[in-house]
């Protein structure tokens, strides 16, 4: 068997799991399918997500049954103004050798080490502390004292913000911004959503979560999504749409030129298509298509385009002018 058949096979087993993750973690979480599909598809692509949603929308919940589903360690982080970059990353310790009476520093490992890292209202910490999380966020890392240490593979950091209450908050710097591929909208759940939330919350069954991935499996899959094929035009669109949101460059239209301060990076085209990559098999197809491109393109970009006071003064929200972009493109 070649290794593109062997790929085939694997492309049809995680269209399959994506099925069976959807029906387990739907045991405990009622709706939000959209968001569940987001977050298999940025961990499947080696990205980050923000969950942006007002209290009481399940995110903690959501985030901590993502970890059982995937046979993943999980750490949750509690976000607050008092905290210090060492309360996440680690800290070196005196140690006593109860022999020999000798003192060494030892390393001890923050909640920064597991696989899913839940950085709960990210933005209610200062930007010093924000920042311990790009190293490990960019690199799989973290250095203390003079050293490196590795990361456990997969890891997948999921922070939460509440977009209501802005008192005593620190927005999060563009840099740490452009560090999450997606930023996902966790909205209201449906009339009918909501009264089997009750019913299921306010009983006394217990629910039990089963693995459907090794930690191992994970890695080979994400190793998958880098294979998968992309056509030359679709890189060619994704770059088209993320250079078309910068107001400087000549590919933007008059409204971005006009509604738009800064448009986004590079690194928005590497994800459009990594997510792409991603949608693609776990819909069942072999390779994508402009459609995932477009269907991807408002929670990877709406956070990195910055609109200006004409927009505001209009009340034009990003995502309006990211769609109005989209469709522009397809005329």
């Amino acid at each position: 068997m070649t290794e593109a058949q062997q790929d085939l096979l694997a492309f049809e087993k995680l269209a399959k799991i994506k099925e069976s993750f959807l029906k387990e973690i739907g045991k405990v979480i009622i709706g939000q399918e959209e968001i569940l599909n987001h977050l298999l598809i940025s961990l499947l692509s080696k990205g980050h997500s923000l969950l942006v949603g007002v209290p009481g929308l399940a995110k903690t919940l959501i985030i901590k049954s993502l970890s059982e589903v995937l046979d993943l360690s999980f750490n949750r982080i509690q976000f607050t103004p008092d905290l210090m970059p060492s309360d996440i990353t680690g800290t070196e310790l005196i140690d006593i050798d109860v022999n020999t009476s000798q003192r060494s520093f030892r390393f001890y490992k923050g909640p920064v080490f597991a696989n899913i890292v839940l950085a709960d209202e990210i933005n209610r910490t200062p930007p010093k502390t924000q920042s311990a999380l790009l190293e490990a966020m960019q690199e799989h890392r973290v250095t203390a004292g003079g050293k490196t240490y590795k990361l456990d593979e997969p890891f997948f950091v999921l922070a939460t913000q509440n977009p209501i209450e802005q008192e005593g908050t620190y927005p999060l710097p563009e840099a740490q911004l452009d560090r999450f591929m997606f930023n996902l909208s966790i909205k209201y759940p449906s009339m009918e959503d909501e009264i089997s939330i009750v019913r299921k919350t306010t009983s006394t069954n217990q629910t039990r979560l089963n693995p459907i991935m090794s930690k191992t499996e994970i890695i080979s899959y994400q190793d998958l999504i880098k294979r998968v094929p992309v056509s030359d035009n679709l890189v060619e669109y994704a770059v088209q749409l993320t250079t078309s949101t910068r107001p400087d460059s000549s590919l933007a239209p008059d409204f971005i030129q006009k509604s738009i301060d800064w448009g986004a990076g590079p690194r928005a085209s590497q994800y459009l298509i990594s997510a792409a990559k991603a949608k693609a098999v776990l819909d069942g197809r072999p390779s994508p298509d402009i459609s995932d491109i477009k269907s991807m393109a408002i929670p990877i970009l709406r956070h990195r385009v910055l609109a200006n006071f004409n927009a505001e003064a209009e009340g034009l929200k990003i995502e309006d002018i990211l769609m109005k972009l989209i469709e522009f493109l397809d005329n």
